[in-house]
């Protein structure tokens, strides 16, 4: 299973490189080319969404197995340890299926602004040309 989080990490730090690369200011000309390349990333990515849910019922069916501990002695120190160790896991593994949906959200978000923003500003240098 450790290799679903992997590829879920590196999708969700693509997903931060091109939201950083797409709202730094300056990058004008790079502006252009990755609005292109995100626009054509966005529909692949969107296979995060399904993918994010399958772990999310991993992580749930994970929980609700796990062997529980009725008293307090009742499990070993090195049970005990194991159980908690999953629990961080799964706690962590959840954070990092909100961070790529997040991520993904926002990605969509902002490439749609700028899209839209660039329509605008081609439409007023049209607007200026026609005046002049």
């Amino acid at each position: 299973m450790a290799l679903e989080w992997v590829v879920l990490g590196y999708a969700a730090g693509a997903e931060a490189i091109m939201l950083l690369l797409l709202t730094l200011p300056g990058l004008d000309a790079l502006r252009r080319g990755m609005i292109s390349v995100v626009r054509g990333a966005l529909k692949p990515m969107m296979s995060v969404v399904p993918f994010c849910l399958f772990l999310l019922m991993d992580i749930y069916w994970k929980y609700e197995t796990r062997p529980t501990c009725g008293d307090e002695h009742a499990c070993t120190p090195s049970e005990h340890l194991r159980h908690q160790k999953s629990i961080i896991k799964s706690q962590r593994n959840a954070l990092l299926i909100g961070a790529a949906l997040l991520l993904y959200w926002i990605l969509f978000s902002v490439t749609s602004l700028v899209v839209r923003l660039d329509q605008l500003q081609q439409r007023v240098d049209k607007l200026k040309k026609r005046d002049d």
